[in-house]
């Protein structure tokens, strides 16, 4: 059984963890690419909102409930998406890079954490309501437009949802990796 002094030795003499310089521009490196994702990210998104607004008015959209409802949908999906994206990256601005690495490193599992919520909670239901407000379109796009143009709509937003779906499980699977890497390091 140790007592208080021998205890208090061990602690003071426990090896310290140097942190390299290589180690400290690795993880800010990391962080920065993380940002960069999720700026492009929100930029892709908030691109596509404003293509589906302009669309809605270009085609008086306000004129019938069933455009309402199908870009609203669409919309309201892009912009909850574009919320998360900047809750996260204000997770990330708040993280200290410098603070004591278990410190760091717990702060980093939390923000996976938190993604994981996302990734496997809110998007896909985001993605149904995206997809929904669009098969909601879809008979005004058919009753509006040319056979072919409709059927070249119908088979690019197929094709777009599927690489689109392999890209967000791609990097989901980054995140989850990571998360992975550091609850195995901790432990």
């Amino acid at each position: 059984m140790y007592n208080f002094e021998e205890l208090e030795s061990n602690w003071k003499n426990q090896p310290e963890i140097q942190v390299t310089e290589q180690g400290f521009q690795e993880v800010l490196n990391g962080l920065r690419k993380i940002k960069n994702k999720q700026r492009i990210t929100n930029v892709v998104l908030g691109i596509t909102a404003i293509i589906l607004v302009v669309f809605f008015f270009y085609i008086s959209g306000y004129r019938s409930q069933q455009v309402i409802l199908g870009i609203s949908l669409m919309i309201g999906s892009l912009l909850i998406r574009i919320l998360f994206e900047v809750l996260s990256m204000r997770k990330l601005r708040k993280m200290n890079a410098v603070a004591h690495s278990t410190d760091f490193r717990n702060g980093l599992i939390g923000y996976y954490n938190s993604r994981k919520f996302v990734h496997f909670g809110w998007t896909p239901l985001l993605i149904l309501s995206y997809v929904a407000g669009f098969l909601i379109l879809l008979p005004l796009f058919k009753a509006n437009l040319s056979s072919g143009f409709y059927t070249y709509i119908v088979v690019s937003s197929i094709v777009l949802l599927i690489v689109l779906s392999i890209f967000i499980a791609k990097q989901i699977r980054i995140e989850m990796n990571n998360l992975k890497r550091l609850q195995e390091e901790f432990l």
